[in-house]
C-alpha cells in the first residue's frame, strides 16, 4: 500500500517538473523574440478593427421616437367600364383581341368602379403639410390620411411631380401635429443602419431595419433617377414612407422595389425632396432648368479617339437651335465638365445639376474644345415635359459601312437638308459598326468631329480614320442624336 502511493507521489512530481520546463521555456523563448527587435501584441489588440464598428443595442426607443409622425394614406381612383363582364377596375383581356368586346357588347351601359389603395407618408410640419409619392395619390378623387393616434382627415394634394414620384398634400388637423426631423442624404454613407416605416399590405405603423446598400442608383424609374438602395425591407404599401438615419432622421423617402429580388429597396434622396418643396408648396409643379442640349457619357473609346485624358464629363451630341446653349456658344462635341466650378462626373449628374437652376439664372458653363478649355455663360431656360433634344454617289468600306449623299427627295422625306450629312445604306454583318448597332438609314454627321454635308467630305474623313483604326461618329436617327465610337483591330 505505501509502495503504491510513493510510486504515484513520483509521478506527479515527474509531471510536474515537465510541465515546469515546458513553460520556463516558452517564456525564454518569447522574450528572446521580444528582445530581437518584434513588438509584443496583446492578443485583444491585435484584432482591434481599425474603425470602430457602432452596431445598435435596440431599434425600439428609436422607432417609439418617430413613429407618431409617420402616417397612412388611403385613396379612391373612379373608372369607368362596362358593367356584366371583365374585372372589377377593367376589362380582363380577351383571347379574340382588344376590341372583341367593344364589337359584340359596346353598347351595354358603362358603370363606376373603385379602386382603393394604401400608402404612407410622414408630417413635416405642425400645419400639416405631408410628403408622400405621387403615385399614391396620383388621379385619387379621395385621399384619407390616418395619423398615430388613430385620427382621420381628408387630405388635399398641394403639387406633385411626377418626374421624381414626390407628392406634397395637406391635412387641417386641430392643435399642432408631431414632426419628423429632416437629414442630410448627401451625409449618408453606404452601410450605415437605417430604419424603415409605414403600411407595407395595410399593416399601419411597420418598422424594418437595414443598412445603405449603395448611392446613386438609377434604375431607370426617371430622368432624375438617384436613389439610397436599402435592404430595410421595403413592400407595397411602404411607398411614400420615411427611412431613417440612426439619429431619427429622414434621410430618404421609399419608394420602389424590386420584385424580383429580396432586400433590394430604394428611396428618395430627402436632399432632392427639399429642393423641390418650395415649388411644390408654391406653384403645385416642379420649375426645372434646362439647356437645350442632347448629351451622353464618355466611352473609354470615345475619351481615346478624341485623345482626353479622362472620362470624366458629358459629351453634347445636340443643341437646340434658339435656345441657351446655342445662344451661349455650345457646339456639338464640346465637353462639359463644370457647371459653376462644379465638377460634372457624368450625364446624369448634369442633368441634375442645371434641374436645381432657376429660370432666367447665369451659370458658367466650363468645356473642353479640340483640346482646350473654354468658359461660357448660360442664361438658363425652363425646361417644359416631354421637351427632348432634336435626335442623330454610295461607297462602300471602312469600318463595315456603305453609305451615300442625301437627294433632294431623301431630305424632302426625312425633313432635313441635303447638307446634313451622309445616309447609311447599308451595314457588313459582324463588322464594327453592326457591332455597335448603326443601322441603314442613320445620318452621319461627323466624323472624328468634322461635319460632313457630302459624301466627297466623309471619304476623305473615314480613310483618315481608318489609317489610325479608330474613329468617332455623329449619328442622327430620328430626333436623337448620339456618338458612336468605332474601331477596328
Amino acid at each position: 500500500m505505501k509502495s503504491s502511493k510513493r510510486k504515484n507521489f513520483f509521478m506527479f512530481l515527474m509531471a510536474f517538473l515537465v510541465a515546469f520546463f515546458i513553460v520556463s521555456l516558452v517564456g525564454a523563448m518569447r522574450s528572446s523574440f521580444t528582445k530581437s527587435g518584434a513588438a509584443e501584441i496583446p492578443v485583444a489588440e491585435a484584432f482591434t478593427p481599425a474603425v470602430p464598428v457602432k452596431v445598435p443595442v435596440s431599434f425600439s426607443d428609436l422607432a417609439e421616437q418617430v413613429k407618431p409622425a409617420v402616417v397612412n394614406i388611403s385613396t379612391t381612383k373612379t373608372f369607368r367600364g362596362q358593367g356584366g363582364f371583365g374585372a372589377p377596375f377593367g376589362r380582363t383581356p380577351s383571347p379574340f383581341g382588344d376590341d372583341f368586346f367593344d364589337r359584340f357588347f359596346g353598347d351595354m351601359p358603362r358603370r363606376e368602379f373603385k379602386q382603393r389603395s394604401l400608402g404612407s407618408g410622414f408630417i413635416i410640419s405642425s400645419d400639416g403639410y405631408i410628403f408622400t409619392n405621387n403615385h399614391v395619390v396620383e388621379q385619387a378623387d379621395k385621399i384619407v390620411v390616418k395619423i398615430s393616434d388613430g385620427k382621420e382627415y381628408d387630405a388635399t394634394v398641394v403639387g406633385r411631380d411626377a418626374n421624381t414620384d414626390l407628392a406634397l398634400i395637406k391635412i387641417k388637423a386641430n392643435g399642432s401635429l408631431p414632426v419628423v426631423e429632416i437629414g442630410d442624404s448627401d451625409k449618408v454613407r453606404v452601410g450605415e443602419w437605417v430604419i424603415a416605416i409605414g403600411n407595407p399590405f395595410g399593416l399601419e405603423a411597420t418598422v424594418t431595419a437595414g443598412i445603405v446598400s449603395a448611392k446613386g442608383r438609377v434604375i431607370g424609374a426617371g430622368p432624375y433617377d438617384n436613389f439610397i438602395q436599402t435592404d430595410a425591407s421595403i413592400n407595397p404599401g411602404n411607398s411614400g414612407g420615411p427611412l431613417f438615419n440612426m439619429e431619427g432622421k429622414v434621410i430618404g423617402i421609399n419608394t420602389a422595389i424590386v420584385a424580383q429580388g429580396q432586400g433590394i429597396g430604394f428611396a428618395i434622396p430627402i436632399n432632392m425632396a427639399k429642393t423641390i418643396l418650395n415649388d411644390l408648396k408654391t406653384k403645385g409643379k416642379v420649375t426645372r432648368g434646362w439647356l437645350g442640349i442632347s448629351v451622353q457619357d464618355l466611352t473609354e473609346d470615345i475619351a481615346k479617339n478624341l485623345n482626353l485624358k479622362s472620362r470624366a464629363g458629358a459629351l453634347v451630341s445636340d443643341v437646340f437651335k434658339g435656345d441657351p446653349a446655342d445662344k451661349a456658344g455650345i457646339k456639338v462635341g464640346d465637353i462639359i465638365i463644370e457647371i459653376n466650378g462644379k465638377p460634372v462626373k457624368d450625364t446624369q449628374e448634369l442633368l441634375l445639376t442645371i434641374a436645381a437652376y432657376t429660370v432666367n439664372e447665369k451659370i458658367s458653363v466650363r468645356v473642353i474644345r479640340d483640346g482646350k478649355d473654354i468658359n461660357l455663360r448660360v442664361a438658363v431656360a425652363e425646361r417644359k415635359d416631354g421637351r427632348e433634344a432634336p435626335a442623330t454617289e454610295r461607297t462602300s468600306g471602312h469600318f463595315g459601312i456603305s453609305a451615300q449623299d442625301i437627294t433632294d427627295q431623301m431630305g424632302r422625306q426625312l425633313g432635313i437638308p441635303k447638307e446634313s450629312g451622309v445616309i447609311v445604306t447599308d451595314i457588313e454583318p459582324g463588322s464594327a459598326a453592326d457591332e455597335a448597332r448603326i443601322q441603314p438609314g442613320d445620318i452621319i454627321a461627323q466624323v472624328n468631329r468634322v461635319s460632313i454635308r457630302s459624301m466627297a467630305e466623309y471619304t476623305r474623313e473615314i480613310s483618315k480614320a481608318a489609317e489610325g483604326k479608330g474613329v468617332t461618329l455623329l449619328i442622327k436617327r430620328g430626333r436623337s442624336s448620339f456618338f458612336v465610337p468605332l474601331r477596328i483591330e
